[in-house]
């Protein structure tokens, strides 16, 4: 069976399709069927013409926005990334202050949470740990978890 033949059984076929966008279905012998070597046929190359119209504009919407960003866009993407490099590696750094076991990675919202004495089996405090370079701030849902421990809105559960 060739696929002209293959066409022709399906369109004269009782089989439903859906459709993948709106999720309707309907008859396959209603669909525009072809296999795509020749030449197209006009309903979807009125289709073709009409998405690949949709892709240009995007594309030109894109290579518009890429224009707009600039340097300073991408020097503050180079920081950010950085950051997130350096917050992962500071407990281990000289100096720190506390002992990388004691310290426990959160990345979200806060960098860290440190147990403080936890490594010698008694923890005389905690600490919630935001790590920024630069002149960077906190951000709002940072400033929540800031105030919420500052205002001591902090508890424990045993689940």
């Amino acid at each position: 069976m060739n696929i002209d033949q293959l066409i022709a059984q399906l369109k004269s076929s009782r089989l439903i399709a859906e459709c993948s966008d709106c999720g309707q279905s309907f008859p396959l012998s209603k669909a525009v069927m072809f296999d795509g070597l020749g030449d197209f046929p006009e309903a979807a190359q009125l289709t073709r013409e009409a998405m690949l119209s949709t892709l240009q504009q995007r594309l030109d919407e894109l290579k518009g926005r890429e224009h707009s960003a600039g340097p300073g866009a991408e020097k503050k993407a180079i920081e950010v990334g950085i950051g997130k490099i350096i917050e992962k590696v500071v407990p281990a750094y000289k100096g720190f202050g506390f002992p990388i076991c004691d310290c426990r990675p959160l990345f979200e919202p806060i960098d860290m949470i440190i147990f403080n004495g936890l490594s010698k089996a008694s923890v005389e405090s905690i600490t919630f740990m935001e790590i920024k370079t630069g002149a960077s701030r906190l951000k709002d849902h940072q400033k929540l978890v800031k105030d919420a421990v500052c205002d001591g809105k902090v508890g424990f559960k045993v689940v």
